[in-house]
């Protein structure tokens, strides 16, 4: 354990874990440096398949940044400044991890809580879970480089939406509006998430990556450069592509190896 941040292993799949219960996983300036030097570890790790993210216990992925903090390390601009920091380093670790990311999300998600499920490129919640950003009656405005993933999951119209109202939603609105990928029953979340990082971890892993950082790249309106393009066939080239289909057509279970 580090500064109330965990990270776990079973084969290819890393579970990472907002580790700080009794305060229903809410964030501190040490945790969101502790959460990026861990993504930056892991996404060094080229036998890493699929990072799960979730908050510890079945109460809250997080309610977001811890208010109890604020009067020592967020009383003023220059003081948010250093915190933020903190944050926008954390949130482009998690944008520029090549692993697939899962959001494993029970109950609150809520400020920096979401921002960082956002991050994730699957969330999968309970029905009981509940999500908003409700800063406004704190007085609190949210930086360009933590808007800039909501606004790129759900839009322009649906970010102000959350900040201007600042309303909690269900998991059945959130799942309308595209905050969240799936919604099952609260106490299928973690079997239901475990499932999707298998079937991940179970797939080519260049592909995997390949695909993220395709998706990353589409976002972009710069015109693609032939070289792009050209390196969408890159992985005719790889092992695990000889391995793929000669698995297919014997009828197994392909053995990918990343290369």
């Amino acid at each position: 354990m580090t500064d109330n941040i965990t990270v776990s292993r079973d084969g290819g799949i890393v579970t990472v874990v907002l580790d700080r219960p009794a305060k229903l996983n809410a964030l501190t300036h040490a945790m969101w440096q502790a959460l990026g030097d861990a993504i930056r570890t892991l996404s060094a790790d080229d036998d890493i398949r699929c990072i799960v993210l979730r908050g510890a216990g079945e109460k809250a992925f997080s309610p977001g940044n811890d208010i109890a903090e604020f009067a020592t390390a967020r009383s003023n601009k220059a003081q948010a400044i250093e915190y933020g920091r903190a944050m926008h380093e954390t949130a482009a670790a998690l944008e520029a991890c090549p692993h697939p990311l899962v959001a494993q999300i029970h109950g609150i998600c809520v400020g920096g809580g979401l921002e960082i499920a956002a991050l994730c490129d699957l969330r999968i919640c309970g029905t009981g879970s509940r999500f908003g950003v409700p800063i406004k009656n704190l007085g609190l405005v949210m930086a360009y480089a933590e808007m800039a993933p909501l606004v790129r999951l759900v839009g322009r119209a649906v970010t102000l939406e959350i900040l201007l109202e600042g309303r909690i939603m269900d998991a059945s609105e959130a799942l309308a509006k595209g905050l969240v990928t799936r919604v099952v029953a609260d106490e299928d979340v973690a079997a239901q998430t475990l499932a999707a990082a298998q079937r991940i971890a179970e797939g080519a892993p260049l592909v995997a990556r390949w695909h993220k950082k395709f998706a990353r790249r589409l976002a972009d309106t710069r015109p693609l450069t032939d070289a792009e393009r050209d390196e969408c066939f890159d992985c005719f080239d790889t092992e695990d592509f000889r391995k793929g289909y000669a698995a297919f057509l014997a009828k197994r279970k392909p053995a990918f190896k990343a290369r």
